[in-house]
């Protein structure tokens, strides 16, 4: 099944993409997973970076790329391997007994998932700004993610999915 169609069918069942994308239990398909939700998640700062530079010229927008690129590119991946260890080594506090591959592909997951809806805030801070609006697209994106990802979590460390 393609991605975009993965992405969809997260928001109904988490549980079951997460297990068909682990199927392999493949770290390349971890990464890539990261790097493509980081890479769409950067491309969504754009408008909010162009909105920035067109109100504040004191630093242009290549400036602000430059940042936003070292940041979605560069740090957020290895930031996000430390949450994913991080969050398995909570899990197993609690019980769980799912996979250090299984916590990191839940969460790299939900983060593609839930970046068609980042990518909605993105134009939303570009062309309408700070607001009502902007808060609540952020609290849908935000609160997607959270789920998919929780549920993906519980699910990989209860056992329910498996990398195989």
């Amino acid at each position: 099944m393609s991605v975009s169609r993965d992405i969809l069918r997260s928001y109904r069942d988490p549980a079951a993409v997460l297990a068909r994308r682990m199927q392999g239990g493949r770290e390349d398909r971890a990464l890539v997973t990261l790097m493509l939700a980081c890479a769409l998640i950067f491309v969504a700062q754009w408008p909010r970076l162009s909105r920035a530079a067109f109100l504040d010229p004191s630093i242009e927008l290549n400036a602000r790329l430059a940042g936003a690129l070292m940041g979605w590119i560069f740090l957020a991946p290895l930031l996000l391997y430390a949450v994913a260890a991080l969050s398995h080594l909570a899990a197993r506090l609690a019980g769980g007994r799912g996979s250090h591959f299984g916590a990191r592909m839940a969460l790299f997951w939900a983060l593609l998932a839930a970046s068609p809806l980042w990518l909605l805030h993105g134009l939303v801070a570009g062309f309408v700004g700070p607001g009502p609006q902007l808060a609540l697209v952020g609290a849908v994106a935000l609160a997607a993610f959270l789920a998919i990802w929780l549920i993906g979590l519980v699910a990989v460390e209860r056992g329910q999915v498996a990398a195989g």
